[in-house]
């Protein structure tokens, strides 16, 4: 799992362009209402009217930072304003 992970983040040039290749050491589950969404998924405006749905694994004792980030916005053959971030979240407690 986590070298598809990894490798959908390399093929959409998120590793490169916007964070250093690195080894996953916990999963994350993303859902928008009953749709779950995976890395390169185009989420709808209608979909991401309320936030989305958040599983983290880890130790409830931790805390993550989520950045929803678009690195090629408005679209990858004009990348005018990248880099641009939708939404950003501190303090999740892992578990």
């Amino acid at each position: 799992m986590a070298t598809t992970f990894v490798e959908s983040l390399v093929v959409g040039r998120v590793i490169g362009d916007v964070v250093d290749l690195f080894v996953p050491t916990v999963t994350m589950t993303v859902n928008y209402g009953l749709k779950h969404v995976n890395n390169g998924c185009d989420v709808k405006p209608s979909m991401a009217v309320n936030p989305p749905t958040l599983i983290i694994s880890g130790n409830i004792s931790d805390f993550y930072t989520l950045v929803m980030t678009d690195p090629d916005a408005p679209s990858p053959s004009e990348p005018k304003m990248r880099e641009l971030i939708h939404w950003l979240v501190i303090n999740i407690p892992g578990g």
